[in-house]
């Protein structure tokens, strides 16, 4: 089944994957690592201007690395805000997926923490470091 914004897409021949509606109704759509960045950019015009969340998961064990984008479009006046889950697939040799941080700036903190967690490099993204560190959670538990 097609949602709104699948159609919307279609229309507009960008490309994507509809996975149906999750348990909430919402829209859920897989799009392609090298598409991401630019499908971001188009969604933020489309109205999406607000990440609610970011997160990464295992999908199987040996198998692809999930960077999930939970997306809303917040209108004036409006009481039903527009939302949209997006599921962007990397494999686990090389994970590397388009920061959208210059799009939605909440994505900073979300993608450095899916970098720590998971190992998914985040391309273009401003300060994707570590903050785990072994050494010094090492020192601090002698201290």
């Amino acid at each position: 089944m097609q949602g709104r914004l699948s159609a919307w897409l279609v229309k507009h021949g960008l490309v994507h994957r509809s996975l149906g509606f999750d348990y909430q109704g919402i829209e859920t759509l897989q799009i392609k690592p090298e598409d991401w960045h630019s499908i971001a950019v188009i969604l933020y015009v489309y109205g999406y201007n607000y990440l609610r969340s970011q997160c990464a998961y295992d999908v199987a064990p040996g198998g692809l690395l999930s960077s999930v984008y939970h997306l809303t479009r917040l209108e004036y006046g409006s009481d039903q805000p527009e939302e949209v889950c997006i599921k962007v697939f990397a494999p686990r040799t090389n994970p590397r997926i388009p920061s959208v941080f210059w799009v939605w700036k909440s994505a900073d903190f979300q993608e450095r923490e899916s970098y720590d967690m998971l190992g998914i490099s985040y391309d273009n993204h401003p300060r994707l470091k570590t903050y785990f560190n072994a050494r010094k959670l090492g020192r601090m538990a002698l201290t």
